[in-house]
């Protein structure tokens, strides 16, 4: 039962109500044989925000491994920037694609 300390303007406070971290996700760029390497490098600075030494290391992950984590974000906004990865391919004429996996 609500006592009158449990209830501020006209609120009912639950003090046992529990919250937890939104999930995370790490957004991975995915090779390809046919986009250069300096649109990836130009993609990772404009959508990650990335500096040129740090984009050139993803980017070789990316040329070398078949992959390359740019960051790791929560859900919206990891399919937000994803989205602008494929929107700026798409618009360069290259097949560059990008996913999320869960963190």
């Amino acid at each position: 039962m609500a006592t009158e300390n449990d209830i501020e303007g006209g609120v009912l406070f639950d003090e046992d109500t529990d919250t937890k971290e939104p999930d995370e996700y790490r957004v991975i760029l995915l090779n390809d044989d046919y986009t250069t390497m300096e649109f990836v490098v130009a993609v990772i600075m404009s959508v990650f925000h990335r500096e040129l030494l740090d984009a050139t290391r993803i980017m070789l992950d990316v040329h070398r491994k078949g992959k390359g984590v740019v960051g790791t974000y929560t859900y919206d906004i990891a399919a937000t920037k994803i989205n602008r990865v494929h929107e700026m391919a798409r618009e360069n004429g290259f097949p560059l694609k990008c996913i999320m996996e869960k963190a």
